[in-house]
Protein backbone atom coordinates (compact mmCIF):
# COMPACT_ATOMS: atom_id res chain seq x y z
CA UNK A 1 0.00 0.00 0.00
CA UNK A 2 1.64 3.39 -1.35
CA UNK A 3 0.89 5.84 1.79
CA UNK A 4 3.04 8.42 -0.26
CA UNK A 5 1.40 11.83 -1.45
CA UNK A 6 1.30 12.79 -5.18
CA UNK A 7 2.66 15.78 -6.90
CA UNK A 8 -1.13 16.93 -6.98
CA UNK A 9 -1.57 16.05 -3.20
CA UNK A 10 1.31 18.07 -2.55
CA UNK A 11 0.19 20.67 -4.72
CA UNK A 12 -3.23 20.78 -2.89
CA UNK A 13 -1.32 21.31 0.16
CA UNK A 14 0.33 24.23 -0.72
CA UNK A 15 -3.22 25.63 -1.79
CA UNK A 16 -4.80 25.18 1.72
CA UNK A 17 -2.04 26.50 3.37
CA UNK A 18 -2.34 29.48 1.26
CA UNK A 19 -6.37 29.58 1.83
CA UNK A 20 -5.66 29.53 5.51
CA UNK A 21 -2.98 31.98 5.67
CA UNK A 22 -5.56 33.94 3.31
CA UNK A 23 -9.01 34.04 5.10
CA UNK A 24 -8.42 33.05 9.02
CA UNK A 25 -8.19 36.15 10.86
CA UNK A 26 -4.92 36.66 13.15
CA UNK A 27 -7.08 37.30 16.05
CA UNK A 28 -9.02 34.09 15.60
CA UNK A 29 -5.78 31.85 14.87
CA UNK A 30 -4.28 33.10 17.73
CA UNK A 31 -6.59 32.54 20.03
CA UNK A 32 -6.90 29.05 18.97
CA UNK A 33 -3.40 28.38 19.21
CA UNK A 34 -3.27 29.66 22.70
CA UNK A 35 -6.37 27.75 23.71
CA UNK A 36 -8.38 30.71 24.42
CA UNK A 37 -12.00 30.50 23.69
CA UNK A 38 -13.75 31.91 20.66
CA UNK A 39 -17.34 33.66 21.32
CA UNK A 40 -20.37 32.37 18.67
CA UNK A 41 -19.22 35.15 16.45
CA UNK A 42 -16.22 33.81 16.18
CA UNK A 43 -16.94 30.39 15.53
CA UNK A 44 -19.24 30.83 13.22
CA UNK A 45 -16.90 33.15 11.01
CA UNK A 46 -14.40 30.50 11.20
CA UNK A 47 -16.68 28.03 10.23
CA UNK A 48 -17.66 29.86 7.29
CA UNK A 49 -14.14 30.48 6.48
CA UNK A 50 -13.81 26.49 5.91
CA UNK A 51 -16.94 25.51 4.23
CA UNK A 52 -16.31 28.97 1.74
CA UNK A 53 -13.20 26.26 0.82
CA UNK A 54 -14.91 23.20 0.81
CA UNK A 55 -16.20 20.64 3.07
CA UNK A 56 -14.59 17.55 3.08
CA UNK A 57 -16.75 14.12 3.48
CA UNK A 58 -19.84 15.61 1.97
CA UNK A 59 -20.84 14.34 -2.09
CA UNK A 60 -20.65 17.22 -4.33
CA UNK A 61 -24.54 16.41 -4.50
CA UNK A 62 -25.28 17.81 -1.52
CA UNK A 63 -23.06 20.46 -1.21
CA UNK A 64 -20.24 19.24 -0.60
CA UNK A 65 -16.69 19.77 -1.98
CA UNK A 66 -16.29 16.33 -3.92
CA UNK A 67 -12.38 16.00 -2.60
CA UNK A 68 -10.65 12.74 -2.54
CA UNK A 69 -10.52 11.15 1.03
CA UNK A 70 -6.65 11.91 0.02
CA UNK A 71 -7.69 15.54 0.20
CA UNK A 72 -10.17 15.19 2.87
CA UNK A 73 -7.01 14.19 5.19
CA UNK A 74 -4.81 16.60 4.30
CA UNK A 75 -7.29 20.08 4.45
CA UNK A 76 -7.97 18.58 8.13
CA UNK A 77 -4.74 17.81 8.84
CA UNK A 78 -4.01 22.07 7.58
CA UNK A 79 -6.96 23.47 9.36
CA UNK A 80 -5.16 21.83 12.80
CA UNK A 81 -1.62 22.30 12.17
CA UNK A 82 -2.37 25.53 11.65
CA UNK A 83 -4.87 26.58 14.53
CA UNK A 84 -3.54 23.98 16.54
CA UNK A 85 -7.32 22.61 16.54
CA UNK A 86 -10.01 22.49 14.20
CA UNK A 87 -12.77 25.02 13.40
CA UNK A 88 -15.65 23.04 12.28
CA UNK A 89 -19.08 22.92 13.95
CA UNK A 90 -20.87 19.86 14.71
CA UNK A 91 -23.71 20.69 11.72
CA UNK A 92 -20.50 20.07 9.43
CA UNK A 93 -18.86 17.54 10.92
CA UNK A 94 -21.46 15.05 12.71
CA UNK A 95 -25.12 15.92 11.56
CA UNK A 96 -25.13 16.89 8.48
CA UNK A 97 -24.09 13.58 6.86
CA UNK A 98 -26.61 11.70 9.17
CA UNK A 99 -29.12 13.60 7.22
CA UNK A 100 -27.70 13.29 3.44
CA UNK A 101 -27.61 9.42 4.40
CA UNK A 102 -30.23 8.82 6.05
CA UNK A 103 -32.88 12.02 6.26
CA UNK A 104 -35.61 12.08 3.48
CA UNK A 105 -35.76 14.74 1.11
CA UNK A 106 -37.00 17.77 2.70
CA UNK A 107 -34.69 17.13 6.06
CA UNK A 108 -31.93 17.40 3.42
CA UNK A 109 -33.40 20.56 0.72
CA UNK A 110 -33.95 22.53 4.55
CA UNK A 111 -31.01 21.57 6.85
CA UNK A 112 -27.76 21.37 4.53
CA UNK A 113 -28.05 24.52 3.35
CA UNK A 114 -28.15 26.01 6.32
CA UNK A 115 -25.67 23.84 8.02
CA UNK A 116 -23.40 24.68 4.98
CA UNK A 117 -24.14 28.60 5.74
CA UNK A 118 -23.62 27.97 9.35
CA UNK A 119 -27.19 29.54 9.94
CA UNK A 120 -27.62 27.22 12.77
CA UNK A 121 -25.32 26.13 15.63
CA UNK A 122 -25.82 22.26 16.43
CA UNK A 123 -25.02 20.65 19.79
CA UNK A 124 -24.94 17.15 20.33
CA UNK A 125 -27.34 15.51 22.84
CA UNK A 126 -25.83 11.82 23.50
CA UNK A 127 -24.74 11.54 26.71
CA UNK A 128 -27.24 11.33 30.38
CA UNK A 129 -26.47 11.30 33.64
CA UNK A 130 -26.89 7.76 33.84
CA UNK A 131 -25.87 6.87 30.49
CA UNK A 132 -22.28 8.16 29.03
CA UNK A 133 -19.90 5.52 28.34
CA UNK A 134 -23.02 3.10 28.69
CA UNK A 135 -24.75 5.21 26.04
CA UNK A 136 -27.57 2.84 24.93
CA UNK A 137 -28.50 2.98 28.51
CA UNK A 138 -30.18 6.30 28.09
CA UNK A 139 -33.53 7.02 29.32
CA UNK A 140 -34.51 10.17 27.99
CA UNK A 141 -38.25 9.31 26.24
CA UNK A 142 -40.10 10.44 23.33
CA UNK A 143 -43.40 9.15 23.14
CA UNK A 144 -45.76 9.91 19.73
CA UNK A 145 -48.63 12.05 20.43
CA UNK A 146 -50.04 12.84 16.60
CA UNK A 147 -48.14 14.45 14.47
CA UNK A 148 -45.40 15.15 17.94
CA UNK A 149 -43.33 13.73 19.68
CA UNK A 150 -43.45 14.01 23.64
CA UNK A 151 -39.44 14.41 25.01
CA UNK A 152 -38.40 14.04 28.88
CA UNK A 153 -35.65 13.73 30.58
CA UNK A 154 -32.05 14.85 30.39
CA UNK A 155 -28.70 15.12 28.33
CA UNK A 156 -25.16 16.37 29.89
CA UNK A 157 -21.95 17.55 28.76
CA UNK A 158 -23.97 19.08 25.66
CA UNK A 159 -20.81 20.80 24.50
CA UNK A 160 -21.83 24.51 23.30
CA UNK A 161 -25.47 24.13 24.45
CA UNK A 162 -25.27 27.73 25.81
CA UNK A 163 -25.04 29.01 21.81
CA UNK A 164 -26.81 26.20 19.82
CA UNK A 165 -30.22 26.88 18.01
CA UNK A 166 -30.69 22.98 17.31
CA UNK A 167 -29.91 19.53 18.86
CA UNK A 168 -29.70 16.06 17.31
CA UNK A 169 -31.11 13.58 20.28
CA UNK A 170 -30.89 10.16 20.91
CA UNK A 171 -34.10 9.36 22.81
CA UNK A 172 -35.95 5.97 23.89
CA UNK A 173 -39.16 5.43 21.75
CA UNK A 174 -39.64 1.77 22.85
CA UNK A 175 -39.03 1.30 26.30
CA UNK A 176 -39.82 -2.61 25.72
CA UNK A 177 -36.90 -3.38 22.92
CA UNK A 178 -33.73 -4.39 23.75
CA UNK A 179 -32.00 -1.08 24.70
CA UNK A 180 -30.00 -0.46 21.33
CA UNK A 181 -33.33 -1.22 19.54
CA UNK A 182 -35.39 0.95 20.90
CA UNK A 183 -34.15 4.45 20.19
CA UNK A 184 -34.56 7.00 17.65
CA UNK A 185 -32.75 10.30 16.09
CA UNK A 186 -34.75 13.16 16.40
CA UNK A 187 -33.80 17.03 15.74
CA UNK A 188 -35.37 19.76 18.12
CA UNK A 189 -35.21 23.10 18.27
CA UNK A 190 -33.01 24.60 21.27
CA UNK A 191 -36.29 27.25 21.40
CA UNK A 192 -38.67 24.99 22.12
CA UNK A 193 -40.89 25.17 25.31
CA UNK A 194 -39.96 22.77 27.51
CA UNK A 195 -35.57 22.96 27.03
CA UNK A 196 -33.77 24.18 29.70
CA UNK A 197 -30.28 24.50 29.32
CA UNK A 198 -27.80 25.25 32.56
CA UNK A 199 -24.26 25.70 31.57
CA UNK A 200 -21.64 23.57 33.88
CA UNK A 201 -18.66 25.63 35.09
CA UNK A 202 -14.98 23.98 33.90
CA UNK A 203 -12.50 23.61 36.50
CA UNK A 204 -10.34 26.74 34.29
CA UNK A 205 -13.53 28.77 35.54
CA UNK A 206 -15.26 29.34 31.96
CA UNK A 207 -18.46 27.35 30.19
CA UNK A 208 -18.07 24.65 27.39
CA UNK A 209 -20.54 21.91 28.20
CA UNK A 210 -23.82 21.97 29.76
CA UNK A 211 -26.80 20.51 31.23
CA UNK A 212 -29.58 20.21 28.55
CA UNK A 213 -33.43 19.34 30.31
CA UNK A 214 -36.80 18.24 28.45
CA UNK A 215 -39.87 19.17 29.92
CA UNK A 216 -43.22 17.75 27.83
CA UNK A 217 -41.25 19.40 24.81
CA UNK A 218 -43.03 18.82 21.47
CA UNK A 219 -41.22 18.19 18.70
CA UNK A 220 -42.99 17.78 15.33
CA UNK A 221 -42.61 13.74 14.00
CA UNK A 222 -40.94 15.50 10.95
CA UNK A 223 -38.33 15.90 12.57
CA UNK A 224 -37.76 12.47 13.20
CA UNK A 225 -34.74 11.25 10.95
CA UNK A 226 -34.87 7.98 9.36
CA UNK A 227 -37.38 4.89 11.02
CA UNK A 228 -38.32 5.13 14.56
CA UNK A 229 -36.15 2.58 16.50
CA UNK A 230 -33.36 2.76 14.23
CA UNK A 231 -31.35 5.75 15.81
CA UNK A 232 -28.85 3.45 17.44
CA UNK A 233 -27.38 2.42 13.55
CA UNK A 234 -27.04 6.29 12.57
CA UNK A 235 -25.39 7.27 15.54
CA UNK A 236 -22.90 4.63 15.04
CA UNK A 237 -22.16 5.81 12.13
CA UNK A 238 -22.24 9.47 13.53
CA UNK A 239 -19.62 8.18 16.33
CA UNK A 240 -17.58 6.75 13.56
CA UNK A 241 -16.67 10.02 11.84
CA UNK A 242 -16.35 11.67 15.29
CA UNK A 243 -13.69 9.27 16.08
CA UNK A 244 -11.71 9.45 13.10
CA UNK A 245 -11.74 13.15 13.60
CA UNK A 246 -10.35 12.32 17.17
CA UNK A 247 -7.05 11.44 16.04
CA UNK A 248 -5.75 14.74 15.81
CA UNK A 249 -2.30 14.27 14.06
CA UNK A 250 -2.32 17.96 13.00
CA UNK A 251 -3.08 19.89 15.98
CA UNK A 252 -0.63 16.81 17.50
CA UNK A 253 2.29 17.95 15.11
CA UNK A 254 1.61 22.16 15.91
CA UNK A 255 2.44 21.07 19.77
CA UNK A 256 5.15 19.07 19.75
CA UNK A 257 6.82 21.45 17.24
CA UNK A 258 5.63 24.30 19.44
CA UNK A 259 7.15 22.27 22.55
CA UNK A 260 10.74 21.54 20.68
CA UNK A 261 10.42 25.59 20.59
CA UNK A 262 9.86 26.67 23.88
CA UNK A 263 11.63 24.16 25.02
CA UNK A 264 14.94 25.20 23.22
CA UNK A 265 14.43 28.87 24.97
CA UNK A 266 14.05 27.38 28.18
CA UNK A 267 17.05 27.82 30.53
CA UNK A 268 17.33 25.05 33.57
CA UNK A 269 20.46 24.80 35.31
CA UNK A 270 22.39 26.79 32.39
CA UNK A 271 21.42 24.22 30.27
CA UNK A 272 18.56 24.05 27.04
CA UNK A 273 15.51 22.01 28.47
CA UNK A 274 15.76 20.53 25.19
CA UNK A 275 18.70 19.32 24.94
CA UNK A 276 18.79 17.57 28.66
CA UNK A 277 18.51 13.79 27.82
CA UNK A 278 14.82 12.68 29.43
CA UNK A 279 13.28 15.40 27.80
CA UNK A 280 14.59 15.13 24.52
CA UNK A 281 13.92 11.26 25.03
CA UNK A 282 10.55 11.95 25.49
CA UNK A 283 9.60 14.26 22.77
CA UNK A 284 11.23 11.57 20.48
CA UNK A 285 8.34 9.03 22.13
CA UNK A 286 5.78 11.07 21.49
CA UNK A 287 7.12 11.81 17.83
CA UNK A 288 7.29 7.80 16.97
CA UNK A 289 4.07 7.39 18.24
CA UNK A 290 2.58 10.20 16.43
CA UNK A 291 4.00 8.99 12.88
CA UNK A 292 2.58 5.81 14.03
CA UNK A 293 -0.97 7.31 14.48
CA UNK A 294 -0.40 9.10 11.46
CA UNK A 295 0.24 5.98 9.18
CA UNK A 296 -2.59 4.63 10.83
CA UNK A 297 -5.08 7.19 9.83
CA UNK A 298 -3.66 6.78 6.43
CA UNK A 299 -3.81 3.14 6.06
CA UNK A 300 -8.17 4.25 7.09
CA UNK A 301 -8.43 6.78 4.49
CA UNK A 302 -6.66 4.71 2.18
CA UNK A 303 -9.66 2.16 2.90
CA UNK A 304 -12.89 5.05 2.88
CA UNK A 305 -13.73 4.37 -0.10
CA UNK A 306 -14.45 0.80 0.05
CA UNK A 307 -16.91 1.10 3.10
CA UNK A 308 -19.60 3.29 1.46
CA UNK A 309 -19.90 5.61 3.72
CA UNK A 310 -19.79 4.15 7.31
CA UNK A 311 -16.76 4.61 9.15
CA UNK A 312 -13.74 1.63 9.65
CA UNK A 313 -13.75 0.37 13.09
CA UNK A 314 -10.45 1.20 13.21
CA UNK A 315 -11.13 4.83 13.86
CA UNK A 316 -11.41 3.58 17.01
CA UNK A 317 -7.87 3.35 17.55
CA UNK A 318 -7.48 6.27 15.55
CA UNK A 319 -9.07 8.04 18.88
CA UNK A 320 -7.61 5.95 21.14
CA UNK A 321 -4.02 7.10 20.55
CA UNK A 322 -4.73 9.82 19.47
CA UNK A 323 -6.25 10.64 23.00
CA UNK A 324 -2.95 9.64 24.50
CA UNK A 325 -0.73 11.87 22.47
CA UNK A 326 -3.02 14.85 23.05
CA UNK A 327 -2.55 13.77 26.90
CA UNK A 328 1.41 13.26 26.20
CA UNK A 329 1.88 16.54 24.62
CA UNK A 330 0.02 18.91 27.33
CA UNK A 331 1.94 17.32 30.02
CA UNK A 332 5.25 18.04 28.18
CA UNK A 333 3.86 21.66 27.80
CA UNK A 334 2.86 21.99 31.45
CA UNK A 335 6.91 20.73 32.08
CA UNK A 336 8.40 23.63 29.67
CA UNK A 337 6.41 26.01 30.74
CA UNK A 338 6.70 25.11 34.56
CA UNK A 339 4.41 27.55 36.93
CA UNK A 340 4.03 30.03 34.43
CA UNK A 341 1.41 27.39 33.20
CA UNK A 342 -1.24 28.49 36.08
CA UNK A 343 -1.43 32.86 35.04
CA UNK A 344 -4.61 33.54 33.11
CA UNK A 345 -2.92 36.49 31.64
CA UNK A 346 -4.89 39.20 29.69
CA UNK A 347 -4.50 40.72 26.28
CA UNK A 348 -2.64 43.86 27.74
CA UNK A 349 -0.63 41.65 29.75
CA UNK A 350 0.93 39.58 27.00
CA UNK A 351 1.07 42.73 24.82
CA UNK A 352 3.18 44.45 27.40
CA UNK A 353 6.08 41.48 27.82
CA UNK A 354 4.63 40.05 31.63
CA UNK A 355 5.13 36.17 30.57
CA UNK A 356 7.54 33.85 31.20
CA UNK A 357 10.85 34.21 30.37
CA UNK A 358 11.04 32.18 27.49
CA UNK A 359 10.17 34.45 25.46
CA UNK A 360 6.77 36.39 23.88
CA UNK A 361 5.06 33.71 22.23
CA UNK A 362 5.24 31.21 24.93
CA UNK A 363 1.72 29.62 24.98
CA UNK A 364 -0.96 31.00 27.84
CA UNK A 365 -3.89 28.79 29.20
CA UNK A 366 -1.57 25.51 29.49
CA UNK A 367 -3.05 24.55 32.44
CA UNK A 368 -6.28 24.69 30.53
CA UNK A 369 -5.44 23.12 27.61
CA UNK A 370 -3.97 20.28 30.30
CA UNK A 371 -7.41 20.09 31.90
CA UNK A 372 -9.10 19.85 28.38
CA UNK A 373 -6.81 17.02 27.20
CA UNK A 374 -7.56 14.66 30.37
CA UNK A 375 -11.48 14.54 29.06
CA UNK A 376 -9.78 13.33 25.78
CA UNK A 377 -9.69 9.75 26.52
CA UNK A 378 -13.84 10.32 27.70
CA UNK A 379 -15.28 12.21 24.84
CA UNK A 380 -16.59 10.77 21.63
CA UNK A 381 -16.90 7.05 23.72
CA UNK A 382 -14.26 6.36 26.58
CA UNK A 383 -11.25 4.58 26.48
CA UNK A 384 -13.06 1.56 27.49
CA UNK A 385 -15.92 1.35 25.00
CA UNK A 386 -12.92 1.87 21.96
CA UNK A 387 -11.34 -1.17 23.62
CA UNK A 388 -14.22 -2.81 23.32
CA UNK A 389 -14.96 -2.12 19.82
CA UNK A 390 -11.70 -3.14 18.59
CA UNK A 391 -11.45 -6.57 20.10
CA UNK A 392 -14.79 -7.46 18.76
CA UNK A 393 -15.23 -5.55 15.46
CA UNK A 394 -11.01 -6.09 14.39
CA UNK A 395 -9.86 -8.90 16.81
CA UNK A 396 -13.25 -11.17 16.52
CA UNK A 397 -12.90 -11.60 20.13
Amino acid sequence: MDLTFTEEERAFRDEVRQFLRDNVPPETQRKLVEGRRLSRDEMIAGARVLNKKGIPYWPKEYGGAGWTPSQQYIFEEEVQAFTGQTMYDFGVSLIGPVIYTFGNNAQKKYYLPRIINVDDWWCQGFSEPGAGSDLASLRTRAVRNGDHYVVNGQKTWTTLAQHADWIFCLVRTNPDAKKQLGISFLLIDMKSPGVTVRPIQLIDGDYEVNEVFFDNVRVPAENLVGEENKGWEYAKMLLGNERFGGAWVGASKERVRRIRHLAARSQIGGERLIDQATFHQKVLEIEVQLKALEVTQLRVVANASKKNGMQDPASSILKLKGAEIQQATAELLMHVIGPYALPYLSEEELEDGNQAPIGPDWPPMIASTYFYSRAASIYSGSREIQKNIVAKAILGL
